[in-house]
């Protein structure tokens, strides 16, 4: 099964199989390891953005493509099958245009982000990751990642339902961050020393909504690099021969291998289910990376020793699926969401002081 034909959903239309198509194509033509080299991770952004798959799901009135959810989740696994880093970025492109575009003060940011020029990473106060307060008329402190696929993006701060604030890149200070996998995310940690009259900041927002934007983006990252393990697992088990029969002749890798399958279909069927509420995509995205650790674990082992070996990807795969996990903050998401379910009140605003 190769890359652009394994598909663990449901039939696609007409759409979404030129979709994969295309995208399947555009894959072909390209380097499949993708590092952090500034120059080729901005290229192929640029390129994506050429296609209009970068902002696709975002409204066109905004000068997105108006695709809808499902589409959208395509074109986010396809690009979790190829480089996952990317996938979590145009994720956070998404989110951010939702936030921004009805501000007139953004028009230019926003059609930035669409052709790719600029990025912003899109982080929230109830994240482990943000640790950032106002002293005085300054708003100071650090991220410990950000995995925007960019060496200086705008950073939005999502913070409460209904707020958030945007901080320039020129208020932050980014270094870069050693991390397993993700390559092209151009991870960096961010030191934030902002004053009240450099950040905007944007009320009456849905937060709530971008929230579960950047969930359900991060979930269909997190499927389509579950199924490209499931599959590559599967290609190698049917090639590679032992004893003279192919491995899948042996029950105990038929039974690992069908495992992986079923773990790819319930968690892109997850995906595609899921409603935009606070407990369902937490949900979603919880099982969605660690469903990708799983299978990736898993397929690893199926390649046998062969799987340590970086030609083969198996590895790449896993370092991957580990890192998604840390730059998404599951667990973050998680203390804020269980709220929810015992029936407190929504998350506050965590940084008291609102800028000018």
């Amino acid at each position: 099964m190769s890359w652009s034909s394994g598909w663990w959903g449901p039939a696609l239309t007409s759409d979404q199989s030129d979709l994969r198509a295309m995208l399947g194509a555009f894959y072909a033509a390209h380097d499949h390891v993708l590092d952090d080299d500034p120059d080729a991770v901005a290229a192929l952004v640029t390129e994506l953005a050429e296609l209009g798959v970068w902002t696709l799901g975002t409204a066109e009135s905004t000068g997105g493509g108006g695709a809808e959810r499902e589409l959208t989740a395509l074109a986010l696994e396809r690009l979790g099958r190829a480089w996952p880093a990317l996938g979590w970025a145009a994720a956070q492109a998404h989110a951010a245009i939702d936030v921004l575009a009805g501000d007139h003060r953004f028009t230019d940011l926003v059609a930035q982000i669409h052709t790719g020029q600029a990025s912003v990473a899109v982080v929230d106060t109830v994240s482990a990751h943000v640790r950032l307060a106002f002293t005085g008329n300054a708003l100071t402190g650090s991220i410990d990642r950000v995995d925007a696929a960019a060496l200086q993006p705008h950073l939005l701060v999502l913070d409460g339902s209904e707020r958030a604030l945007l901080v320039p890149p020129a208020a932050i200070t980014f270094t870069p961050l050693r991390r397993t996998g993700l390559g092209g995310a151009l991870t960096r940690t961010a030191d934030v020393d902002a004053t009240t009259d450099t950040i905007h900041e944007l009320t009456g927002i849905d937060a709530t909504a971008a929230r579960s934007r950047l969930r359900l983006g991060a979930a269909a990252v997190a499927a389509g690099l579950t199924g490209a393990a499931a599959d590559a697992a599967a290609d190698y088990a049917a090639d590679r021969h032992q004893f003279g029969a192919a491995l899948t002749e042996i029950p105990t890798v038929r039974q690992s291998l069908l495992g992986q399958a079923t773990r790819s279909v319930i968690t892109l069927g997850s995906v595609l289910a899921a409603a935009d509420d606070d407990v369902q995509t937490l949900a979603v995205v919880r099982e969605a990376c660690d469903g990708a650790i799983d299978v990736a674990a898993a397929a690893l082992q199926s390649h046998g020793g062969y799987g340590y070996l970086a030609e083969y990807g198996a590895e790449r795969r896993l370092r991957d699926a580990v890192s998604l996990r840390a730059a998404v903050d599951t667990q973050g998401a998680a203390v804020a969401t269980a709220r929810t379910l015992v029936h407190l009140a929504p998350v506050p605003t965590a940084l008291r002081k609102k800028a000018a």
